[in-house]
């Protein structure tokens, strides 16, 4: 949300992630409503508007229902969050975002290809404080193993 003209590798994907700020709300009402199992918000939002939906094949993208566990962000991301607010059809729409360093933490926690991708190319663009966000990685209550792997990758990328 903060870069719009970012390189394409990290703005091109198709999937946009949402996480309700109502999802526990959601859940619980519609337990209250329903005499069988009850479906995540997360569910919910991937049968809407995910992957292969109506609304994938008619807007070109499809989102991701994802949870408070998704991201791999310390607990404090909210600070230093970004908010948007949209207006879609009369109704108002909230859009948090992590701050580019949580964003680059979340992805280093994961670290597949395309996570790589993304942070090389950021790196590329708007060289990163190696420093800071390794001080990011610390307070992400990442498991250990997966906390060192994503401070190499970085010492590694500062190295180049």
């Amino acid at each position: 949300m903060s870069w719009p003209d970012a390189p394409e590798i990290m703005r091109g994907s198709p999937e946009i992630d949402a996480y309700p700020e109502n999802a526990r709300v959601w859940e619980i009402e519609e337990a209250k409503q329903s005499d069988g199992p009850t479906v995540e918000a997360s569910e919910h939002i991937h049968g809407l508007f995910g992957e292969g939906s109506l609304f994938h094949g008619t807007h070109g993208f499809y989102i991701v229902g994802v949870d408070e566990g998704t991201a791999r962000l310390p607990r404090s991301w909210h600070t230093r969050a970004l908010v948007r607010r949209f207006d879609v059809y009369g109704r108002m729409v909230k859009a948090v975002a992590p701050s580019p360093e949580y964003l680059i933490v979340s992805k280093l926690a994961r670290l597949d290809d395309k996570d790589k991708q993304f942070v090389e190319a950021y790196h590329r663009a708007r060289p990163l404080d190696i420093k800071l966000i390794e001080t990011r990685i610390a307070a992400a209550d990442l498991d250990p193993a997966v906390a060192a792997r994503a401070t190499a990758y970085m010492r590694r990328l500062g190295a180049k």
